[in-house]
This record gives structure tokens, sequence and C-alpha cells, in this order.
């Protein structure tokens, strides 16, 4: 097993930087996503590490040994596709022996972790059938079947899910979390789904225009956004933001904008008030901000006005699209029981305990 350290590493295609000096040690053992929209440096970053791109600057380590000369297959990284990619005329035993086989893996060996990796991902009862006649779970399962009879250092997966259907994708991130625990190994994941991130990784990167924009635990990059793209990119739906004014008004702090006003109370005001004076955006979560009777008790409930603009019925919850007075939109993620048609005037209850500002002009939090 090894740790992975990315050392100001830098990859340019032509004039074009897909990573900008990263710096991030991946712990032994850990479940690292990288995580962010298309063409933010996320595959090229795995890529990297894989030996499948060269490194334009900077150093990679997998554990203590220096890569960036290595070649792959030298490198004991074992990596799962978004494509399949197995071979339609083997049987799946033989695609996850076919690699061990052009290593001249003794067959007993062979055999040994083929059977052991099949046993794992519930496979042993398709050993004798060819790709075309699994569905794309199972062979989903054989992919990484192949990965782990390697038993490599590290798995690498390049969005192994993005072909899977909606419950596939929530039973097979279950799975993956279970092998994480089972084999005790490297795991370094790549995906633009941020809910794919949040329930399996130890620490999520979160990664913008190839620069690592913040790194920590899911709860921390939830609780405490480093700035407003990723306080956009993780939760879901994403918070809202709006433009606003920090004013102290009779010993009071309140956050004014064109559509509400909205005082602070303690103990956020006092972490708030260097900046009282200034422009900032305010941010608020749509889980937290809640319909006045069906708010949870106990909360820093600050009143405001909204007309319903648009609902959506999720089962367990709802989704109101509203309007404030100088009708920009937001969202508020409510009780079920909650009875509104669009059109209404409601009274909401703002969360304040767990609101956020940033700076309008860097984008940086401001607090917290």
């Amino acid at each position: 097993m090894a740790s992975v350290t990315y050392e100001h590493v830098y990859k340019r295609f032509g004039d074009v930087v897909a990573v900008n000096d990263l710096n991030i040690h991946i712990e032994d053992k850990e479940f690292l996503v990288f995580v962010g929209p298309s063409g933010c440096g996320k595959t090229t970053s795995l890529r990297l590490l894989a030996g499948l791109e060269e490194i334009s600057e900077g150093n990679i380590y997998i554990g203590d040994r220096l890569v960036n000369d290595v070649p792959p297959k030298d490198r004991d990284i074992a990596m799962v596709f978004q494509s399949y990619a197995l071979y339609p005329h083997m049987s799946v035993y033989d695609n996850m022996a076919f690699g061990l086989k052009l290593r001249k893996v003794p067959k007993a060996e062979i055999d040994r972790r083929v059977h052991e990796a099949a046993t794992i991902l519930g496979i042993e009862h398709l050993l004798d059938r060819k790709p075309k006649q699994l569905s794309g779970g199972q062979r989903q399962r054989v992919a990484v079947g192949r990965a782990i009879v390697r038993e490599p250092q590290v798995f690498l997966f390049d969005e192994p899910l993005s072909n899977l259907d909606a419950k596939l994708r929530v039973q097979t991130r279950a799975e993956l979390s279970k092998l994480h625990k089972r084999l005790a190994t490297t795991f370094i994941y790549v995906t633009h789904d941020q809910v794919e991130a949040m329930t399996m990784a130890t620490r999520i990167a979160v990664m913008k225009d190839g620069v690592l924009q913040q790194v920590d635990t899911p709860q921390m990059l939830y609780d405490h956004p480093a700035n407003v793209f990723v306080a956009g990119f993780i939760g879901s739906p994403s918070m809202n933001f709006f433009d606003a004014t920090l004013v102290e008004r009779d010993g009071k702090l309140e956050v004014n904008s064109e559509g509400f006003r909205l005082e602070v109370p303690e103990p956020k005001a006092t972490e708030w008030r260097p900046h009282a004076g200034g422009e900032v955006i305010f941010g608020i979560r749509p889980e937290h901000i809640h319909h006045k009777e069906y708010a949870p008790p106990g909360i820093l409930g600050v009143p405001l006005q909204a007309t319903v603009d648009v609902i959506e019925l999720m089962g367990n919850e709802i989704f109101l699209y509203c309007l404030t007075k100088d009708n920009r939109s937001f969202i508020a993620r409510v009780d079920p029981r909650v009875r509104a048609q669009p059109g209404d005037e409601v009274e909401l209850l703002v969360n304040m305990e767990n609101a956020h500002i940033f700076d309008p002009k860097t984008e940086a939090a401001l607090a917290g």
C-alpha cells in the first residue's frame, strides 16, 4: 500500500494549462475524490499519476518513489475507466486473468486471485460468461475485478459509474465504499458528480480551471467552503447567492439586499462584524431555508417574505423556487407537509447560523 504526492505539478497542452501547480498529499489507504466540472483538470491529474500523460513540470511520488519517468506498467497502479473496455471474445474469467497472464504469473496464483476478486464482487457465478451476456453493472464489476487481481498499491477510477442508470449508480457507490474498506488500499476517484464525492470520499479535492480550490473532508467542505465556487458546487440543490451589504443598525448587524433585510443573530454577528459597512456575497443553502409552520426547533430563524414561483414535489421534501421582492430567484428545501401553490406569498425562516459571506471581488469566504 502507498501514499501519493503531487508536488507543484503542471500539465500544459500548448498555451492551455490543464493542471496548474497541483500540490496534494494523499494518505495511504485514503479514498480521495477529485471533483469538478468538465475541463477542470481532474482526469488529467489522474492520467499524470497513471503515466498516461507526461508531466510538464513538478513531481509525483507513489510512496517514497518518484515516478515521473517510470513507465505506466511499472507504477504498481490499476485503473478503472468510464468505458468497461472488456474483450468481447473472452470470458469474464479470461478478461480478469489476461493482465496476469501477460506478466507470466503462475496459473495457480492467477486462479486464486480471479476467484478471490470474483467472490468479493459477487460475480463468481458469471466467470464463464462473455461480456455481451452481462448487464452494465455486471460489466463494471468485471472491470473493477480486473483491477483488483493485480493487487496494486493504488487504485485509480475515472468516472466509472457514468454509464450506469441512476439506481445502479447508487448501489455501485455503496459497493465501492465497502470494497475500499475490505481491500484497505489507496483509492483515487474522479467524478463530476458531487453526490458521488460526498458519499464515498474520506477527502474531496475540488478543482476548477486546473487549480485546486479546496481539499478537505466532505462535511468540512459543506460547512466551511473556501470560496463561492466550492460553496456552489458542493450541495444539491446548490447554495443560493445574493449581492448584499452588511449594515450596523442600532447595535445590530443586518444583511441588506434589494429584496430583503435579515438580522444577523449572535454569535454569527460577532464573527461577521469586522466586515460591517462593506459589500458581500450572502450565501444560504436551500435546506437552511424553512417554511415558518414547519421549521425545526432551536434554529436561529430570521423571517423572509417571498413569492412562490415553481414547486417541485420530491416526496420526502419540497423544493420551492421563490422570488424576493426585487424578483431575484432562490430555492428553499422545505417540509413535505407544506401546502403552497405558485403565486402564493409565503413566510420563510432563514437559519442564519448556517449562512455564509464571501468577498465580491475575490469570491473567497470572509468568515468561518
